[in-house]
């Protein structure tokens, strides 16, 4: 699932706009970041606790030359569930839970074109309404993926334009 799923699902829930439930899910993500790195620990009931901990230097092999590399201590995020969290993975019964993560490769691109067989263009991010048309070049793509540019988080108004039909 991903951020955009989440926040129409909590939208049609809440019976806010999408734009504003974005908000809403940023701030508090942005929420939870901030009081990690200030506090270095945030525990939110019947959910979990998040923790940033300290990885000690060490020595790891780099396997394409089999040779030793020094890799520097460095700060790490733990995450440990909560009680009610782990009691309901706990009762998922293996049949389900394989159903549930195997993802057809396509199936997160059927939000991009509803009802329609028309393809998508991809848009440049911030263009104008006039020059909108033109399709992005040299975007990266992964091959036979019909993939929308990759936005910024604090870019709200990506929800308000729908991608346009060729």
């Amino acid at each position: 699932m991903t951020k955009k799923e989440i926040v129409k699902q909590i939208s049609e829930q809440s019976h806010l706009t999408q734009l504003k439930t974005k908000e809403i899910v940023q701030l508090t993500f942005d929420a939870i970041i901030d009081t990690l790195v200030a506090e270095g620990r945030i525990e939110l009931r019947n959910f979990g606790v998040f923790e940033v901990k300290l990885r000690k230097p060490r020595r790891a092999r780099n396997p394409r030359t089999n040779q030793t590399v020094e890799v520097d201590a460095k700060y790490v995020v733990t995450f440990q569930p909560g009680k009610i969290m782990e009691d309901r993975v706990r009762r998922l019964t293996p049949p389900e839970t394989a159903s549930r993560l195997m993802i057809a490769d396509d199936e997160d691109d059927d939000d991009l074109v509803e009802d329609t067989d028309e393809q998508c263009v991809p848009v440049a991010v911030g263009a104008s309404d006039a020059g909108a048309e033109e399709p992005l070049q040299n975007h990266a793509r992964r091959p036979g993926r019909n993939h929308a540019p990759t936005q910024r988080n604090d870019d709200l108004k990506s929800l308000e334009k729908p991608l346009k039909p060729r």
